[in-house]
């Protein structure tokens, strides 16, 4: 079953450009993890940035979690985000067409 994941980055004050710095390089990186279906950031109205991620299992996006990519993004932000990041992690109910009922 796969995994949609979402995290919302909350910049500091005119730090919006610089979380995007850091989060860009490990996008290329993540693309490339078994499992990783989605990975891509998107700008919230309220100055946020959210990730959408989609991953093939739960195991799989487990170890991305625990990977290096993982780490340096960490590292990266280190001091640029005004909250903790936000992860929620879901499950897709399949409903209607079954090409567009789940991402």
């Amino acid at each position: 079953m796969t995994i949609v994941v979402t995290a919302a980055f909350s910049p500091k004050e005119g730090a919006f450009d610089q979380v995007v710095a850091a989060l860009s390089p490990a996008i290329s990186e993540v693309h490339q993890e078994p499992g990783c279906l989605l990975y891509a950031i998107h700008e919230a109205p309220n100055n946020q940035i959210l990730m959408i991620e989609k991953w093939e299992s739960a195991e799989l996006l487990d170890a991305h979690g625990k990977g290096e990519p993982v780490k340096r993004l960490n590292a990266a932000l280190d001091g640029l985000l005004e909250t903790p990041v936000v992860v929620t992690r879901m499950t897709p109910i399949p409903a209607g067409n079954p090409r567009q009922g789940i991402l």
